[in-house]
């Protein structure tokens, strides 16, 4: 069903975006975490891996 991918991707890239703002503003706050900012480009990266796949 290509609008449920679609839909699963949209959701994934909000998600990504939500993630960037929250740990961005927990490093503003707190400081710097090595492992959150690792999360959010593994993320990141499947995020990308979706948006690639979909268009193949």
């Amino acid at each position: 069903m290509p609008g449920s991918t679609d839909g699963a991707t949209r959701a994934m890239g909000v998600l990504t975006v939500g993630a960037l703002v929250m740990v961005s503003a927990y490093s503003v706050a707190l400081g710097a975490n090595g492992w959150l900012w690792f999360g959010w480009v593994t993320l990141g990266l499947i995020t990308v891996g979706m948006v690639v796949t979909r268009g193949g």
